[in-house]
């Protein structure tokens, strides 16, 4: 049996929940965890047509990219779209699962299908996040070193980029003495020992720190176990906002821009001046992205794809660099594409759906 917390617990695995922004709120919205999954519908928002739409489908679980509820909700009255939303899921035992900034994040994520859908290669995350590693230092037995580092890098420890099973050993000498109530796994109690030891050093994402420090302690020979835990301000050049790419060969402004509007199937662009440049270098943001324009001018770009940008905020780009303006809900309307690749790898007792209903609030003449 398939619950929603196997389907969550998997998504979480790739897209963690303390990759989101502060002010998001991802993850189950709607819904018991502990409910069998009978279908999952796939859409960008949740709104009341695609709530009923899962119904039609038999599916119990709405899975979508952007939360619909933001914030507190303080009546449940019907008053508005958000409110008869969560309570026709209600009604009808369909849960919602918000999958938003944190997806956004990843390097296997929301720009990364972007970037695949524009044909860009070499593609690296624009603005990477920092605070996201911590580092393990621990002091064990030199008998048991294998022991302990095959159990942390099982629990996740030790990936830098490609490489895993990564860490830093440095032999020593510890020294302890037991008082009356120990078990010391080697020495006397009452007596100083000195113990040949093997310092490790290995870093993990932060949201495993549970899973990593509970891997030690379960492996680690000794009674007390002493580690320290600290936080890297590094960037973790695998999670941030935005992506920039390169392509094959240089194109002019105005055909890149043309092939950008087939690509990414937008109706309309707005941009800045062309600048007579052919592009070589293009960043970009799905969403709302006009806060990482000065990354991409910095990133060599001479394109910056992204959506939401407000009038006076097109004169920032003082003609270093033209702003493609395509809509917020054209830049993420592969997202659905993504979860469904996600979830086909790891599951085959349900059955998935794309949402059809068309849920861009905005239209065009």
């Amino acid at each position: 049996m398939t619950t929603i917390r196997h389907i969550t617990q998997h998504l979480e695995s790739i897209a963690p929940l303390s990759y989101q922004e502060g002010y998001d709120n991802c993850g189950l919205i709607v819904g018991n965890p502990e409910t069998e999954v009978t279908g999952v519908m796939l859409c960008l928002d949740s709104t009341e047509a695609v709530i009923d739409e899962a119904i039609e489908k038999g599916c119990n679980l709405v899975i979508a990219h952007h939360p619909i509820v933001f914030k507190g909700l303080k009546k449940f009255n019907g008053r508005n779209y958000v409110e008869r939303t969560v309570i026709k899921a209600i009604k009808h035992d369909v849960a919602i699962y918000a999958i938003h900034t944190n997806l956004d994040h990843i390097h296997t994520g929301v720009n990364a299908k972007i970037g695949e859908k524009l044909g860009l290669q070499n593609l690296r995350v624009l603005s990477p996040k920092r605070q996201l590693l911590r580092k393990l230092v621990t002091f064990v037995p030199h008998a048991d070193a294998d022991k302990v580092r095959d159990a942390l890098f099982a629990a996740g420890a030790g990936h830098i980029g490609d490489y895993s099973e990564t860490s830093f050993n440095l032999e020593g000498t510890g020294t302890f003495k037991g008082g009356d109530s120990t078990n010391p796994h080697v020495g006397n109690i009452g007596e100083r020992h000195q113990e040949p030891e093997t310092r490790i050093e290995t870093i993990f994402p932060a949201h495993l720190e549970g899973k990593v420090v509970s891997a030690l302690r379960a492996a680690h020979p000794y009674e007390e176990v002493a580690y320290d835990v600290f936080v890297l301000e590094n960037e973790n050049a695998r999670v941030g906002a935005g992506m920039v790419g390169e392509l094959t060969s240089p194109v002019d402004e105005a055909a890149f821009l043309q092939s950008v509007k087939s690509k990414l199937n937008t109706p309309m662009i707005r941009h800045t001046a062309l600048l007579g440049k052919p592009v070589t270098k293009v960043a970009w943001c799905g969403g709302s992205g006009s806060f990482l324009l000065q990354d991409a001018i910095r990133a060599g770009a001479q394109v910056y794809i992204t959506g939401d940008f407000k009038y006076h905020e097109f004169f920032d780009a003082e003609n270093k660099i033209v702003i493609a303006d395509i809509g917020h809900y054209e830049s993420e309307q592969f997202t659905p594409e993504i979860i469904h690749s996600i979830l086909q790898k790891k599951f085959s007792n349900f059955a998935l759906y794309f949402s059809q209903v068309n849920t861009n609030p905005i239209n065009y003449v």
